[in-house]
Parts: structure tokens; sequence; C-alpha cells
């Protein structure tokens, strides 16, 4: 797939995307000053099953980018394959979002 190459975000994204109340979200995070503070935040912003699936689904990006299997990735962070599959599709074909945190955590090795 070819995306233009000063395309800010894919065309298949509402143009309502980011919208104020996700911006303003976004730089909330942003503020977030380490893993105390966030898991503080996170806590009280999201339930502790929503916590778990988005740690499941960053599990789940991690281990596609290092080549393990779908059926692999979907038995280690128990999850459907289904769903490791959508994991898969925005890590190759999303807005670069995983890739760009697994390139700066690779540097901080």
């Amino acid at each position: 797939m070819l995306r233009r190459k000063f395309q800010e975000f894919p065309t298949s994204i509402p143009f309502s995307y980011p919208d104020q109340k996700t911006k303003e979200l976004f730089l909330a995070i942003l503020k977030l000053r380490d893993v105390k503070e966030a898991a503080k935040f996170f806590r009280d912003l999201l339930t502790l099953p929503e916590i778990e699936e988005f740690a499941n689904r960053w599990q789940a990006a991690r281990l596609l980018a290092a080549g393990y299997s779908y059926a692999e990735v979907a038995k280690r962070a128990k999850m459907s394959t289904t769903t490791v599959s959508r994991v898969a599709h925005w890590l190759h074909r999303g807005w670069g979002g995983y890739k760009l945190i697994l390139d700066r955590l690779a540097r901080t090795k």
C-alpha cells in the first residue's frame, strides 16, 4: 500500500480524529513523569480489564515485531488470533505508532 509522502494522517481515518477531546487526553498523557504516575493516571482513567487489554496488545505488537508467529503471540499475550491479526494490521499498515515506540525502546537498551 502506497501512501503520500507528506500526508499527516491516513485518509481512511475520519477527519475528526484526533478531535479536541482526544488531543487533550494525549496532552495529559504527555505530562506524566514516570511509570508510577502513569499507573495512577491509567488506573483512574480505565478499568483493570481495559488496562490488561492495552497491555496485551502492546505485548502482541512487541512479539510480532520480534518475529513470533500469530499462534505463539496469541498464546503468550492471552488473546485470540483475530486480535493478534488486528494488532499486526496496525503494526504493519497503521500510522507508525507501534514502530515509533518500538524503535525508541530499542535505542534506549
